[in-house]
């Protein structure tokens, strides 16, 4: 009856977690990257040191993200301990904050459609990583705290993109990007700590390494269709 109950504890947290994959996935219309219409006109309005405004929006994007979501689940999915999490975590927020602020002051923008291919991308290798499949195809396992570190680099890129196109104003703009940040992080801190405990139930189940696989393709089609989604956009805006 144990091992009754806990299949059907792992068929339930693995059809969960892929729903929440999926309804992320199919958001794209949804959330751009976190900023909605009625953000994007309040960014555009704003002028001044807004502290606390700016670290809302910052952790809504972080919560609302589903491409940092898909991700961050992704790295963390084979993680156990708290302090391999931090370090990866760590490195992801190292990234995301550079490309954020070094974007947004040096004005570098590219296609909003490439960036977020190339996050769509990030889904689909940290899945790929996850099944094993470099060490079967290549013989070899890339480093993923570097893979980690620059694929946080895109992410903050993608945002900076958008933020660039809100055109913020200069009256307090680097206090507001910091403030931004901060969000950022804290709605990333908010974000993990579900995802983490979503991940510890399923993995107390029988039926954790029986669905692994099966999660990690789930997550790696979820990534593919992203990239088409955006690709697609490209060429025909």
């Amino acid at each position: 009856m144990v091992g009754i109950s806990n299949n059907a504890t792992s068929r339930r947290m693995f059809v969960l977690l892929a729903l929440i994959s999926l309804v992320l996935t199919v958001a794209v219309d949804v959330f751009a990257h976190g900023v909605t219409a009625g953000d994007k006109g309040y960014i555009q309005e704003s002028s001044g040191t807004m502290i606390i405004p700016f670290i809302y929006l910052g952790a809504k994007h972080m919560v609302t993200g589903y491409d940092h979501l898909l991700f961050l689940f992704g790295v963390i999915f084979f993680l156990y301990r708290l302090k391999d999490i931090s370090i990866y975590v760590t490195l992801f927020a190292v990234g995301h904050t550079v490309t954020l602020l070094s974007g947004v002051l040096m004005d570098v923008s590219v296609s909003a459609y490439i960036i977020d291919a190339i996050i769509g991308f990030s889904i689909v290798y940290k899945a790929l990583d996850n099944m094993g499949a470099y060490q079967r195809w290549f013989g070899f396992q890339p480093n993923t705290k570097v893979a980690t570190l620059v694929f946080g680099l895109f992410h903050g890129f993608g945002l900076a993109t958008k933020i660039l196109e809100y055109k913020m104003s200069p009256d307090g703009l680097i206090p507001n990007l910091i403030a931004f940040n901060v969000g950022v992080e804290l709605g990333q801190l908010m974000a993990l700590g579900m995802i983490l405990i979503l991940m510890g139930f399923w993995r107390r189940t029988a039926g954790f390494a029986r669905h692994a696989y099966r999660a990690n393709v789930a997550l790696m089609t979820g990534g593919f269709i992203f990239v088409g989604y955006q690709m697609t956009g490209y060429f025909v805006s």
